[in-house]
């Protein structure tokens, strides 16, 4: 089997909390004591060009949250949006390390609207790990569909026989697989190192 030499990751659900899935929006409608039902069914409705970028967050607020006058403030809720975003430590310092050991190619392959994308980069220090981001948002399209795990292959100029994605979700993994990209299904930080040992990659011992 060929060596591993490009390594996609997943942001959300891998590398950070998922910064807008259905936890952090039942945690936004307990706080702000919005019906939750509601925010749902009207998120539903235009997620898909959310992450797409088609929608922008000012537009998604609008459909989804200030279609009514609110007690509360457009920036409240945006502050209250971002400090849903938390990060896995431990994954990130495997990855950190990873990056410093100049022996894998890093990008990350997620599915994640503009705002919050940019948001979380910045926040948590991505773009010192990664050398490219191929978001949802960025390129139109979402995990699982093909194009996506196409486009980013192409770009970092990767041969999928020796390219490795993580990501928590299988449906995302399966779209890997039928691009010939190896898996790993991380489900929990403190079991990934040994996953990715087990997938070929040489993991640096890193110090608690």
């Amino acid at each position: 089997m060929s060596r591993i030499d490009t390594v996609f990751f997943d942001i959300g659900g891998v590398c950070l909390t998922n910064g807008w899935g259905a936890g952090a929006r039942a945690a936004v409608a307990s706080h702000f004591g919005l019906d939750a039902g509601e925010l749902e069914a009207r998120h539903a409705e235009v997620v898909d060009g959310f992450e797409r970028g088609e929608v922008s967050l000012d537009e998604y607020l609008d459909r989804v949250v200030f279609h009514r006058p609110r007690s509360f403030g457009r920036d409240a809720f945006i502050g209250f949006m971002h400090a849903q975003s938390r990060p896995y430590e431990p994954v990130l310092i495997l990855v950190r390390s990873l990056a410093a050991a100049k022996k894998y190619r890093l990008a990350a392959i997620n599915n994640e609207s503009r705002a919050l994308n940019r948001y979380r980069i910045d926040t948590f220090g991505l773009n010192e790990i990664f050398q490219a981001f191929f978001s949802s948002c960025y390129l139109g399209v979402s995990k699982p569909s093909a194009r996506i795990y196409a486009i980013a292959l192409d770009v970092m100029q990767a041969d999928p026989l020796t390219s490795l994605f993580v990501d928590d979700r299988e449906e995302n993994l399966a779209g890997a697989r039928a691009a010939g990209m190896r898996t790993v299904h991380a489900t929990d930080p403190a079991a990934l190192p040994q996953a990715l040992r087990e997938a070929g990659i040489d993991v640096p011992q890193v110090r608690p």
